[in-house]
């Protein structure tokens, strides 16, 4: 059997633990926890080594230590805790206690099979909305950045009223304490540091599917309107080749379209979008807003500004503003292994360029010219109207031999 043990705890600390538990806490040579599982045991004789922002000398210290070892865990340690880190290359036996989230639900008298977790502890809240919108329930685990409070204020920023919070405070301490609120309710109210919000969705809510119709954006309108249209947009995303977990550029995002469609595929990932008009940033801002997505939005001229994101596995070129050239080899460098760069263009010279500059960059280019009729009523008839013809232009990074 292995000599390190990863044992869950619980806020009220010694006591619930098993005393074969206890034993082998007495009996270790190192203990390793947080100050607070730490302080549960304040007559332990030997070693203590604390976890903060030294996980990997903690790795090393528990491979390395010969004799006993206990490393302490809140509630259970695989899930989202030190078990989950060090199991992957430490033979360890694991004993966990309920999780906080199983807790909450038990307070709550709540079922949990059809959850959803997200984590915000120590994570930027970027992205948020869009991972939340349409869940049932849904369990946040906090940290004091990201209180209940912030919480509630972020989630009516996108209007998210439907839902309902539970928060659980403490959870097995005697200073326990749980709570139904409005999200109005929790946005003005305090909380302990240690606490766990669930999310119920007790109220219909506007589901919108990949193909949101032209008319529901905010946008400036001249002739025909400023946006990637409805079936472009479909063909184009369709090519981007978007996971879940991907992370994404629009370039020229004007009203945000591509890059709405974008974020409710790859919730998990992060959407980055870029515009030069001042007067767009104000309608991406409301579009976002409405379809509940969190996108990253900065104002300037590509490739001027792409300097502060992170390298994508996609990118869309809706406008490239005479910059080309430095657009496609600022891209080129920065894609990810296995990524795409779509670019849509309206006219044959722009078509022609990008092909040639992707072809020098070492990609491989595949084009489609989509011409798109729609209906329209005439008297009492129909008859099709024939929109803007456009480029789609994909190239991907040839895969080496």
């Amino acid at each position: 059997m292995s000599n390190v043990h990863i044992i869950g705890i619980g806020a009220d600390g010694a006591e619930g633990l098993h005393p074969r538990q206890l034993k082998r806490i007495e009996e270790s040579r190192l203990l390793v926890g947080g100050e607070r599982q730490l302080s549960f045991f304040p007559d332990f004789t030997g070693e203590r080594l604390v976890i903060g922002g030294n996980l990997k000398e903690v790795k090393t210290r528990v491979q390395d230590e010969e004799g006993p070892v206990v490393v302490l865990a809140s509630g259970d340690p695989l899930f989202y805790g030190i078990g989950a880190y060090l199991s992957g290359s430490t033979e360890a036996v694991i004993e966990p206690q309920p999780s906080s989230v199983q807790l909450a639900f038990a307070r709550m008298n709540e079922s949990w099979q059809n959850a959803k977790t997200i984590s915000v502890h120590g994570r930027p809240i970027t992205g948020l909305a869009q991972k939340i919108d349409g869940e049932e329930k849904v369990a946040l685990l906090t940290d004091e950045t990201h209180s209940p409070d912030v919480l509630a204020r972020y989630l009516l920023r996108f209007n998210m009223t439907e839902y309902d919070a539970f928060v659980a405070e403490n959870l097995g301490a005697a200073d326990e304490r749980c709570r139904h609120l409005t999200l109005e309710e929790m946005s003005e109210a305090s909380f302990a540091p240690l606490n766990v919000v669930i999310l119920k969705k007790n109220r219909p809510s506007k589901t919108w599917t990949t193909g949101i119709p032209d008319e529901e954006f905010s946008q400036r309108k001249p002739d025909k309107g400023l946006i990637t249209k409805r079936d472009i947009r479909i063909l184009t995303i369709g090519r981007m080749n978007i996971r879940p977990d991907s992370t994404v550029w629009d370039i020229g995002t004007c009203t945000g379209s591509i890059a709405i469609e974008a974020a409710k595929i790859a919730r998990n990932g992060a959407v980055f979008a870029i515009e030069k008009n001042e007067a767009d940033l104000v309608n991406a801002e409301a579009n976002f807003q409405k379809f509940r997505t969190d996108v990253t939005l900065i104002h300037g001229k590509a490739p001027d500004g792409l300097e502060a994101f992170p390298d994508p596995d996609c990118v869309f070129m809706g406008g490239t503003a005479g910059n080309m050239d430095k657009l496609i080899d600022t891209c080129a460098k920065r894609l990810k292994p296995g990524g795409t760069i779509v670019l849509n263009a309206v006219t044959i010279e722009n078509m022609s360029k990008a092909h040639q500059l992707f072809r020098e960059a070492g990609f491989e280019v595949d084009m489609a010219l989509a011409q798109v009729s729609l209906s329209k009523p005439i008297l009492n008839m129909t008859r099709f109207e024939a929109q803007n013809p456009v480029y789609i232009i994909c190239a991907k990074r040839k895969e080496e031999q």
